[in-house]
């Protein structure tokens, strides 16, 4: 899902953004507005992926506005006048949309920016909060060395300490970055910190975490990559 929001003076074209984003399914516009400094301050504090952003307006333009966005942040330009057009592409906007536009015209700039977020890198997060008895506990990844499914609940092994929480493996799994692997029914294992790897267990840092024998080609294939 793409974070958007549209500045745009006239009251009318958000109507039409409104309208036409209603319709993209991968769209989330989340604000709109009619003063581009308020629009400016919003993304201060809710930083979005896309600004559908018109050029001519009286108390800064969107090609001025632009300039001041995050680097990171895509623009699609809409405006009446073809006239800004090239400059709006040197400030490499992903698209450029002349009033009148129609649907089909709009999901095209759509889909341009849903393929360019597409093709950047993802972040790998390095932590998560887990929900304990004693309130959320923070789990840093390069700490954790595996997890243990028990009935309802998963232990977090971590170098120093144990967290009990109360969740399923498979719940957990989504929730970590592609370097731990399933290597039994009920565990988890940071392949960074193997130092050891046997047929029927895998050794962490003074500990060892089963393999079983349904998953035990995936594991070793998983090692040497």
């Amino acid at each position: 899902m793409i974070s958007a929001i549209a500045i745009d003076d006239e009251s009318y074209a958000l109507e039409v953004i409104k309208s036409h984003a209603s319709k993209v399914p991968f769209l989330e516009l989340k604000a709109t507005f009619t003063d581009a400094v308020q629009g400016l301050e919003y993304l201060k504090n809710e930083p979005v992926q896309l600004v559908f952003l018109d050029i001519n307006m009286p108390d800064i333009s969107g090609i001025d506005l632009a300039a001041l966005l995050p680097k990171e942040t895509l623009v699609i330009f809409t405006t009446a006048y073809s006239d800004y057009a090239v400059k709006g592409f040197e400030l490499n906007a992903m698209d450029y949309l002349l009033k009148p536009f129609n649907l089909s015209r709009f999901l095209k700039a759509c889909q341009k920016a849903q393929e360019w977020i597409e093709l950047q890198p993802k972040e790998i997060p390095v932590f998560l909060f887990v929900k304990t008895s004693e309130g959320q506990i923070r789990v840093d990844f390069s700490e954790l060395l595996y997890c243990e499914a028990t009935g309802n609940y998963v232990t977090f092994q971590l170098q120093n300490q144990k967290i009990l929480s109360r969740m399923t493996l498979s719940e957990v799994e989504k929730l970590l970055p592609p370097f731990f692997i399933r290597t039994h029914r009920s565990f988890l294992a940071n392949k960074n910190l193997v130092s050891k790897a046997e047929r029927h267990q895998l050794h962490l840092l003074g500990y060892t975490v089963p393999i079983s024998s349904s998953f035990l080609d995936a594991v070793m294939e998983n090692l040497k990559s």
